[in-house]
Parts: C-alpha cells; structure tokens; sequence
C-alpha cells in the first residue's frame, strides 16, 4: 500500500510553521520547523518530501482559513496534494488546553487531519472568486457612501442647519447642500470635502457596476444569474452578489444546508421534553444573508408580475417561471399569517428570507451551468 503523510500547516502571513504525522493511530508527528510564505518556498518543501518518502506518497495537507486565502491550496492541488481549508470555528478544542503556540497549531492541524475531525470550507474558482471580490468592492463602496453623508447629516446638526424637505440626498437636497452659506472657512472645507467624498464612492460604485454587467455576460455562472433575475425582488447586482457568494450549489444536499450556510436558523438549546428556540444564529455568509433580507422584503406585497419582472424573465424556461410564481404565493400568504400572529415585521422579514432560501436552491439546482461536486460545505 501507499504511505499517507498528513501535513498540518499554521499560516500567518510571514510564514508557515509545518508539522508532518505519519499514517496509523500511533504515526509520529514530526514538527518541521516554519518556512517563509511563499509559493516557491512550499514547492521545494514538497519536493524533499516526496525525495525522502518516494515519489508515490501520498500528501493530505491542511491549514485554517484566514486573511491569506486560497492561493496556497490551488497551488498545493496543482503539485497533486490533496489540501482542506479548515472552519477554525469548527476546530476541535481541548478545555483544559492553555497553551496555544504556532507549533502546537501545526501538529494538532495534523493529527486532526488524520483522524478525520476536521470541516472543510468551500474553495472557488479563482474566476468566480475574482467576480466575488468584485461585488464586495461595490458594496464596500456602498458602506462609504452611507458613512459619508451620516458624517456630513452629523456635522451640520452639530451647527443647527436641518434640510427641511422631503428626501434626504435627492436632487433638491443636492442643490440645498451646494448653496449652504457656513459663517466660518473652515466649515466650508469640511462640507467641501464630505461633499467630494461622497461624489466619490458614487463614481466607485458606478464602475464597479459596470465592471459586474461586463463581466457577467462571460461568468460561467452568467445563466444562474439570468434564471435568478426571473425571481421577484432580484435584479442584476442583487443576483450577481448572491450567486457568487454561494458558489458551488451541488455542495448543498437540501435547502436547510443553506439556510443554516446563511446563518438564517434559529438557535435552539433543547434537553428532554423541553424544546427552546432563539434568535438566529448569523453564523455564516453575513454579505448574502443582509442581502436576502434586503431582497424578502419584496415578498411582503401581493404576488405580481410586473413590467420589469416579466422583462427578466423572458427567455427563461417554464420551470423557472413556475418556481418565481410559487415563491410570490407560497412567501406572501406566510408573510400575512406571521403578521396575523402578532410578530414583529422585522422577524417576518427574516422568516421570509430563510424560506426564501429553498425556492433558490431549487431554482439553481435546474441549471446546468453549475457542476455537481462533492466538495463539503
């Protein structure tokens, strides 16, 4: 048989402290000392391995995911060794364990590793990674927009000047800004460049908007997004966020794989006959869950197909028109009787959105751009 080595890799963005254990219960575990973080750097270090063990040894390799990304396992796959980004959330921990040190991280990586306690994250695509970076850029952008004008809104009612119209940031609101006499230069300045900085993360966004519509027409994933724009509440930007944040559908068994993936279940602590349920858990992809609330709101109005809705759905097969109307009913009347129970809108709102969840699994799962994988959640 093959010998197996496990490879338990402590990541930091310096370098990489290894530690190497060998297959079987009691395999030793070898600590081999930290090398710098760098791709030519790993490959010699590959290379000695297989040198001293032969060339049909079998490498299993691990590190946590953290702020350096998967660069290291694409790399890693490509040298034929089967490399796991780790949930350091869901890492097993020792209570009584109080030294935590970089070596000690490797070889427990490794010995976890090889007794199979480990849960793997989801790796894309580097290009539908690139295309995720892109959406988060624009809504970073988004973000400091918002900060901007609170900044701006925060500092003239510091001095007492209220804009008395109907909508803040319209028009009107624009021009009443332009023209605001200060008694003091310096406050000028200020207005000036909060004035300059939201113009700014406007322009931003418009290119990176622009940049998603260009890129879509040539994403692999371009038809999920066509087949989701079918579904009310989802247009172009909103589409493209979510679809490249949940990547690889094939990896979700069943639609509560994704609403827990979300973060969208409620928490429970049950014991005997008593069941408890709270909050929910958050735990997850938080940039697509605000956005699938953001987008059930829709769902609180009576089912419709409007002018626009029916635009985005031209060309769309009828299973995916069917799905969109079962949605429309299926989350209005559940909207309705969570209100008629008293519940806070905001709550109904997030139950929409969890709900929501299986119409899109089961929407995406009829498309054949995605690949069926075996890759765990």
């Amino acid at each position: 048989m093959k010998k197996e080595l496990y490879l338990g890799l402590d990541v930091h963005k310096d370098c990489i402290m290894r530690a190497v254990a060998e297959e079987g219960r009691k395999g030793e575990v070898r600590q081999s000392g930290a090398i710098s973080n760098d791709l030519h750097a790993v490959e010699k270090w590959i290379g000695r391995l297989r040198q001293g063990h032969g060339k049909e040894v079998i490498l299993r390799a691990c590190y946590e995911a953290g702020p350096c990304g998967f660069g290291l396992a694409r790399r890693l796959e490509q040298l034929g060794v089967e490399c796991e980004v780790v949930a350091p959330s869901l890492t097993p921990k020792r209570a009584g364990d109080r030294v935590k040190t970089d070596k000690r991280d490797a070889g427990k990586l490794a010995r976890l590793l090889r007794a199979g306690e480990l849960t793997a994250v989801y790796i894309p695509e580097a290009r539908d990674e690139a295309i995720r970076d892109l959406c988060r850029a624009r809504t970073d952008a988004v973000d400091d927009r918002r900060r901007s004008r609170h900044r701006l809104k925060g500092f003239l009612l510091r001095h007492g000047y209220r804009y008395q119209g109907k909508s803040s940031w319209s028009a009107a609101h624009e021009r009443y800004l332009r023209e605001l006499v200060l008694p003091h230069p310096a406050m000028k300045v200020i207005l000036e460049e909060y004035l300059q900085a939201i113009t700014a993360a406007a322009e931003r966004i418009e290119r990176c908007e622009e940049g998603m519509r260009e890129l879509l027409e040539k994403w692999r994933l371009g038809p999920a997004v066509q087949a989701l724009m079918a579904m009310k509440g989802f247009q172009t930007v909103a589409a493209m966020i979510l679809i490249s944040e949940l990547g690889e559908v094939h990896r979700f068994s069943h639609p509560r794989q994704v609403m827990a993936y979300l973060g969208l279940v409620p928490t429970e602590n049950s014991s005997s006959d008593k069941r408890r349920q709270g909050r929910i858990t958050k735990c997850g992809n938080a940039h697509a869950r605000w956005l699938l609330v953001e987008c059930a709101q829709h769902y609180a109005t009576p089912p419709k197909v409007s002018k626009e809705l029916s635009r985005r759905q031209q060309g769309q097969p009828r299973e995916v028109r069917s799905i969109s109307w079962r949605a429309q009913n299926r989350l209005h009347r559940r909207y309705l009787r969570l209100l008629g129970r008293r519940l806070q809108r905001n709550k109904a709102i997030v139950a929409i959105a969890r709900e929501l969840c299986g119409f899109i699994w089961e929407l995406l799962r009829t498309q054949d751009c995605y690949q069926a994988q075996s890759t765990p959640v």
